[in-house]
């Protein structure tokens, strides 16, 4: 069977974000490592190793450490820069680094636990002027405000936490 491309459904942009949806937002991710480490709990090298399309499991764990890494910082240069351009990086390169393809998962989720520790209390005292300042995306051109990364990333956690559950219910593990 062909792994869906959207398991969690598709993104939808959520530009209009009310001071409870931000709350209910930053609780997802907060609740995003303790997902992602249910989800490989108890899986093997070689199951670690199974793809889902293009990446194994143990590459999207260490995905999901990198990019929400990336966006921690991007969030602080925002804070304090005005309409910062971030720095853009490539998620395929790095996903073929040694340590995405071959090291151990427990280290990139308590990556994820810590920068998601700290992101959740930056984001807990930020107002909602905070969340209207934006960067500039180097690849796309684009300003991206803090509401709209927000909303993309709580989506983004749950997103490739469904690639790993799928692929479990898929095999049976």
């Amino acid at each position: 069977m062909i792994p869906p491309t959207n398991p969690a459904g598709e993104y939808l942009p959520e530009p209009h974000l009310t001071d409870a949806r931000r709350t209910e937002l930053i609780a997802v991710i907060e609740q995003a490592p303790r997902e992602l480490e249910q989800a490989v709990a108890g899986l093997d090298d070689a199951q670690l190793d199974a793809k889902y399309r293009n990446w194994s499991i143990r590459q999207i764990v260490q995905h999901i450490a990198d990019s929400h890494a990336h966006s921690y910082i991007r969030c602080k240069w925002t804070l304090t820069e005005e309409q910062p351009l971030i720095k853009a990086y490539d998620e395929n390169k790095w996903s073929d680094l040694p340590d995405t393809r071959a090291g151990d998962v427990t280290a990139p989720l308590a990556m994820l636990a810590g920068v998601h520790r700290c992101w959740v209390q930056l984001l807990r005292a930020m107002t909602p002027a905070d969340f209207a300042r934006s960067f500039n995306h180097p690849e796309t051109g684009k300003a991206v405000v803090l509401n709209d990364a927000l909303s993309y990333y709580a989506w983004h956690g749950r997103h490739h936490t469904a690639q790993i559950t799928w692929l479990r219910q898929q095999h049976g593990w």
